[in-house]
């Protein structure tokens, strides 16, 4: 492989968030090993997922969240997969992207956002502040073999990933396990997030482990507002999808153009709501300080009563039911006679007379007309009504930063597999287009298909971009490390001809012997950079050679004879 090449093909075995953001294939790439894996087609006979056959895909989805919320950890531990530098990933990627471009578009490297991520100190948010400030954690987003084997590291009960690797893992579990059409789902990175869009009924947003609804996504609740944070703070830097990718940086784009006009259209509308009582109640939930300025009026065997609009609200925190939607009136029933009163109470809005008001008028507070008249009805109460109508026209309209749409729209190539389609199906048909299609190659890399990749990519990364296995066995001798390796688990957590990397080996301990002849291997070279070290795997028999011979026991079957050179370049040598 040429330079350029080995750099991004061996990105797609480690997948750093900083590598997925300079290639931007690589994020479908992960979904497709993740379509693979047998991990998944496996849910499928789960009883929870088999007797929702037959049902509707969104049925399927919503358990599906449930699912992943019991299973599956949000994982942010900066140190799970090491740290890096600033300086050093700069240095590596300036020949693909600007150090400019990469501080204006990434937070640890000096990108703050829009609006809510300005005034937080990033390094303090995350944890960085106890490293030099030029160190930086060197994210990795998991396959779902890697979120699986959380299960065997100490401190976790369930598999676990960060938010990448979970949007990853949404999209090939919506494909396989609630047959939802790939086409349908709409992958979108920000600097600090990743999300997908799915488009089901008025659309579906994923968000870490939980799933937004239209409706969830405007109610009001902490977790809705949490869920926001990422499309009305910051910028869309990557959008990915069946069909291909957008990028904020490049000019090139390989995504169908239709399909992300399609996407910009109906993201609008899945971010907007129409001005109504309940959107309002919603406002009023999430704004608590205006709760003062309304009350409820309900009749009484015809006669009104009056209700403080905080009171009320605090009812509902503690209730099934909720403000101006279907279960209203039986969020009534539960507050106490006392707390209502026979008069009209001063200084607040009449929440009955609002609404006519918006039904009469429907006032669009987008526009200078529908604002004024919105303002002449709440001046008298409410102080600063201009920015009660900024907060309220911001609240209900969001408007995601997307990838600008003028780019070189590249002939569509896009990955076309069906619901329909058996796994060992979707294999073979990914085999046949990998000459043609870079992201169905890059796809058998990240599955860590070691039959038919090129063993470089693998050896690069295995020596280059595996931190924690170099920190773990920093204070061992070259012999206690080896003794630390012949003493964990023997077994792989991929299946088959495929082979984990050392930071999986070292973070779950276990590993197939060829496994962690590459660990070993990575310590070595990082301890005597100057010498060769060769691995020959005979089958059963691996053998490391460095200092010494070092035997290990492989159940891998593979036959493979490799050289690393002092400046980290692989010669094959069978």
């Amino acid at each position: 492989m040429k330079p350029d090449q080995l750099e991004k093909y061996s990105s797609a075995i480690t997948l750093s968030d900083m590598e997925i953001f300079v290639f931007p294939e690589l994020m479908y790439s992960l979904v497709l090993a993740n379509i693979m894996s047998p991990i998944i087609w496996r849910w499928r006979d789960l009883d929870c997922f088999k007797k929702l056959r037959g049902k509707t895909s969104y049925r399927k989805l919503m358990r599906l969240k449930q699912f992943i919320i019991d299973e599956f950890e949000f994982n942010l531990d900066l140190e799970t997969w090491g740290l890096t530098g600033k300086a050093e990933e700069l240095k590596r990627f300036e020949k693909f992207i600007s150090p400019d471009d990469v501080a204006g578009s990434n937070a640890l490297f000096g990108y703050h956002g829009d609006k809510y991520y300005f005034d937080v100190d990033i390094r303090k948010h995350f944890g960085l502040d106890k490293y030099d400030s030029d160190i930086i954690p060197y994210w990795k987003t998991e396959t779902i073999e890697a979120m699986d084997a959380f299960r065997l590291k100490s401190g976790y009960e369930t598999a676990a990933g960060e938010c990448v690797s979970l949007a990853a893992l949404y999209v090939a579990a919506a494909f396989i396990v609630c047959q939802i059409p790939l086409e349908d789902i709409y992958m979108m990175l920000t600097p600090l997030h990743s999300q997908n869009f799915i488009d089901l009924q008025d659309g579906v947003l994923t968000n870490n482990r939980r799933l937004v609804t239209k409706t969830m996504w405007s109610n009001g609740t902490a977790i809705s507002n949490k869920a926001q944070r990422a499309l009305r703070n910051e910028n869309v830097t990557i959008v990915a999808h069946s069909s291909g990718y957008i990028h904020c940086l490049y000019e090139d784009a390989t995504i169908d153009r239709k399909a992300y006009e399609y996407l910009a259209g109906r993201l609008a509308s899945y971010l907007s709501a129409v001005l109504s009582l309940p959107a309002f109640a919603s406002f009023l939930r999430s704004n608590r300080e205006y709760q003062k300025y309304f009350q409820l009026c309900r009749d009484c065997h015809g006669r009104p009563q009056f209700l403080k609009a905080e009171v009320l609200f605090h009812y509902e925190h503690g209730s099934n039911y909720r403000i101006a939607d279907k279960t209203f009136e039986k969020l009534l029933a539960e507050v106490a006679d006392e707390d209502f009163v026979r008069y009209e109470l001063p200084g607040r809005i009449r929440c009955d007379r609002l609404e006519e008001f918006m039904i009469n008028q429907r006032p669009g507070i987008r526009s200078a007309e529908g604002k004024a008249a919105f303002r002449k009805f709440i001046e008298p109460i409410i102080p600063d009504a201009e920015q009660f109508l900024d907060k309220l026209a911001d609240f209900v309209y969001t408007e995601a930063k997307l990838p600008a749409a003028d780019k070189n729209y590249l002939p569509a190539n896009p990955v076309e597999i069906r619901v329909e389609h058996t796994r060992e199906q979707i294999i073979d048909y990914l085999q046949t287009i990998r000459r043609g299609n870079t992201t169905a190659d890059l796809a058998f890399y990240t599955y860590r298909d070691m039959q038919t990749c090129d063993w470089t990519p693998f050896v690069k990364a295995a020596t280059e971009r595996n931190p924690v296995s170099i920190r773990m066995t920093e204070s061992m001798s070259i012999d206690q490390a080896y003794a630390w390796l012949e003493q964990m688990r023997d077994t792989s957590i991929y299946d088959g001809k495929r082979l984990a990397q050392p930071d999986e080996v070292a973070n779950y301990k276990t590993g197939d012997g060829l496994e962690k002849a590459f660990l070993l291997a990575n310590v070595l070279r990082h301890r005597y950079p100057g010498r060769d070290i060769e691995i020959v795997a005979d089958n059963g028999n691996v053998t490391v050679r460095g200092l010494d011979r070092y035997l290990f026991t492989s159940g891998k079957a593979i036959r493979k004879e490799l050289r690393i050179l002092p400046d980290t370049t692989t010669r094959l040598l069978d």
